[in-house]
């Protein structure tokens, strides 16, 4: 994508797994279980623990406030006005009026893929080497998730 991009990487990785672990508590402790119908697709695109999964609805997606993290954030789609989730290990941020079938199952395969990482220090390493790779969209974890969206509860 961009060879900035890729030199600033270990630099804020640190930084943005700081961010992430932080957010990621902030949904455990304020946001709502899944309900059932949440419960069967987060088991339907591979989640072992769906039940530790939470959910906050938020007015907007949070930003980090290190500067430097939130440019390269929206420079990468990863965060802005556009996006409408986000996962964070168990932690699952959704904008308000979103909310649907197809957004939880595509935000749930992310959990499944923190899962098979094993923790918010694995994945993202990987994940925002995707994204400096291949771009936001054609990362394989995005192509993954968005294979696994259901309307289907």
């Amino acid at each position: 994508m961009n060879e900035s991009l890729e030199s600033l990487l270990p630099i804020l990785l640190p930084r943005a797994i700081h961010w992430a672990k932080h957010q990621s508590q902030n949904i455990l402790e304020t946001g709502n279980a899944l309900s059932d119908s949440g419960l069967r697709i987060a088991r339907s695109v591979g989640v072992s623990m769906p039940e530790e999964i939470r959910v906050a609805v938020v007015p907007s997606l949070p930003l980090p406030e290190d500067p430097e993290l939130r440019a390269v954030a929206i420079q990468t789609g990863l965060l802005g006005p556009n996006m409408v989730g986000i996962t964070l290990g168990y932690g699952i941020y959704l904008r308000d009026g979103f909310v649907s079938n197809r957004l939880i199952s595509h935000e749930c395969r992310h959990v499944f893929q923190y899962e098979e990482a094993g923790s918010i220090e694995d994945f993202l390493p990987i994940y925002l080497q995707q994204i400096v790779q291949y771009g936001y969209d054609d990362a394989p974890y995005e192509v993954d998730a968005r294979n696994h969206e259901t309307e289907v509860a």
